[in-house]
Formats: structure tokens, sequence, C-alpha cells
């Protein structure tokens, strides 16, 4: 960080779908000034510099030897992460990367490891539990109003990504569970804590597919999979990810089922989904957020919560340790999925605190 100015300097790795949403969710930021941008395909750099500012850099080479990038925000398909991200930490740059850390639970340890070790901050999304709705949701079911929260239900059912993505194939080779399964896993185990055993099933429904521009492709990971997983305080989750059907669904967002009633919060990426309460044996009643919330999702909020936390000589709230966790989770769904048994999950990490404006 800047210590004249306060400000955060940011650099992309990876200009693709997702890095225009994360530069215009921090513009209205001035402690976030971002510097420059690198991508393996040099023109999808330059035009992202010529959107948002700052320079192209040649290659992650070039970025990691500018002085003036405090963090490399990591927006590289899902392979190139534990890469890119070793090389920034061994750079000595701070680190917040896109979902997941790793593919695999070694490989995401070894990064939470190697960040402690050179005495630098790992970040990684998703983050949407820092989200109006959500942390609505957490102190509803902290403040007692469900009761013991026993259950759990998360809807993934995300579509297919060859409709609306110009290059689906790295989303089908690591599939649904892995590219956004993320999301309710990081929420529920940031409401309720580590999870100890996953049992599941997964099935390749619709093999052979066809991109925007009419090429026929096959995919051999699991586009369905369905999972129950045990968390160490007793809440069971069962969740559901596809990439077969998706936004017309009427199965979305987490349900929170306790014994004194149940939750509903229709989404588990939108900071202003909708909020409903039931007690037990009555009909569902909107809950009003904490406070107004950001329309969508902010993309950029994990850069600004890891700006307040240098600031205030904290930890951020979303740390590579619980991102490792779920690493873990999904590795444990996968052996299930592909096995038929159980699978224990036996890391653990220290949950983040609610916002100060959710308490």
């Amino acid at each position: 960080m800047n210590s004249k100015t306060g400000t955060l300097r940011v650099a992309v790795v990876g200009c693709g779908n997702i890095a225009g949403p994360y530069a215009e969710t921090l513009k209205p930021y001035q402690q976030i000034e971002l510097v420059g941008a690198t991508d393996v395909i040099p023109q999808r750099a330059a035009d992202f510099v010529a959107k948002y500012g700052g320079k192209t850099y040649a290659s992650l080479d070039e970025l990691l030897a500018d002085e003036s990038v405090d963090v490399v925000l990591n927006l590289t398909i899902h392979h190139a992460h534990v890469a890119v991200i070793t090389q920034s930490l061994n750079a000595g740059k701070d680190v917040h990367s896109e979902k997941p850390l790793a593919l695999t639970y070694p490989e995401a340890k070894a990064l939470v490891e190697l960040a402690a070790t050179k005495g630098r901050r790992l970040s990684c999304s998703p983050i949407t539990f820092l989200g109006e709705a959500q942390q609505t949701a957490w102190r509803a079911i902290r403040e007692g109003r469900l009761g013991q929260v026993r259950l759990a239900y998360a809807e993934v059912n995300w579509g297919r990504i060859e409709a609306w993505h110009p290059n689906p194939g790295p989303f089908y080779e690591v599939g649904p569970l892995f590219d956004v399964g993320v999301y309710p896993l990081t929420v529920l185990t940031t409401f309720f804590g580590p999870a100890r055993r996953a049992t599941a099933f997964g099935k390749v429904l619709h093999p052979d597919r066809v991109t925007k521009e009419g090429v026929p492709f096959h995919i051999s990971t699991p586009d369905f999979v369905v999972a129950a997983v045990e968390l160490a305080n007793g809440t069971v989750v069962r969740l559901t990810t596809n990439f077969y059907f998706g936004f017309h669904n009427k199965q979305t967002g987490i349900e929170f089922h306790g014994d004194l009633g149940s939750l509903y919060m229709s989404s588990w990426q939108s900071f202003d989904a909708n909020l409903e309460f039931a007690e037990f044996g009555k009909k569902y009643e909107p809950v009003p957020l904490v406070k107004e919330p950001y329309p969508g999702c902010e993309w950029g909020r994990a850069l600004i919560e890891m700006s307040d936390a240098i600031a205030a000589g904290r930890p951020q709230r979303a740390t590579g340790a619980q991102a490792a966790h779920v690493v873990e989770i999904l590795n444990a769904i996968a052996t299930s999925a592909k096995e038929g048994r159980p699978v224990a999950i036996t890391s653990d990490f220290t949950p983040p605190p609610p916002m100060d404006w959710a308490t």
C-alpha cells in the first residue's frame, strides 16, 4: 500500500470475462488504484487498460518486477491459479485470486503455507458472504431466530456455460462442483464452520455440447453432482450443482432449516438477494436487509475489504485458509462421487467475523 496516499495498487493477471466486472466495481473507491494488467493474449490486456486505466505488462514476470504493484488480482483460468499465486507470493506480492484457490487440497495448503512463510496476504473468492443479504441471513442465524440449524439446502443450478461464455472449455474441465459449488460452501462454512465428511454422487448428464460458434465438444467431468456435507457443528448440507439447466429453474439459493424456523436466501451470489423467514409451521415473510444492498455482486469488495484490513492492521475476512478448506471439501465430494463411499475432511480454519455493520 502506498504509504503517502493510502491507496492499494492492484495489477490484474488474466483479462477474460470477469476482469471487467472487477474493474467496474472498483471504480468508485479512491483507495484502490488499478496500475495495469497482463494476459497471455496481449490484445485482451491492451483492451482492458484502454478502458480501465493503468499500463500493459508484457508478461507476469514484468508485472511482478514492478515495485509499485501491491496486490496481484489473479483472474486466470482454474488450472493456472496455483502457478500464478505461487510466483506472485514468491515475488513478495499480496494476492487475491478468483476461485478455486487450487484444484487439490495439498496444492491449496501449500499456497497458504507459502503466504505465511513470505509474510504476504492471500485472499480468495468467492467473497459473497460479505454481501448485505448474506450478512443479514447470518445475523438472523447468530441471533437464534431459527434455533439450532440442522439442515441447509444449497442449490447451484448454473446452466449450460456454452450458451453465454466465449470459452466454456475450462469450466467443463473442472465441472460445476469446482467452478460454482464453491459459492454456497464458502457461505455455509463462514456461518457454521468447517466440514467433516462428504457423501456424493456425480454423473455426466449431457456429454456432447456445441459452442456459441457451432463447434462440437465432449465433456467427461460430471456436469451434475449432489452431495451431503456434514459440518463439525452438526449441520448437514445438501449441495446440488449442475451445468445442465439454469436460471429458469425454481430451485435457487440456500434454505436454512432450524428447530424454530426456516430462512430462505434466494441467491448465494447476489448481495441484494431476497430473504424470507418462516416460524416453524407458519408462512414465509420478507426479511429486511441490514442496509441498502449493492445490486448484484460487487466483485471488487474483496479488495476493498483487504484494503481496510491492511489499514487497520488486521487479517482480511476472505482468507486462503478457508479457501483451502473449501478445496478439501470439493476434493472429498469428487472422491466420494467417484468411489461411492463417504470421505473424511480434516482441515480447519478460523471463520471470519461478521461485517461491522451487520453485528
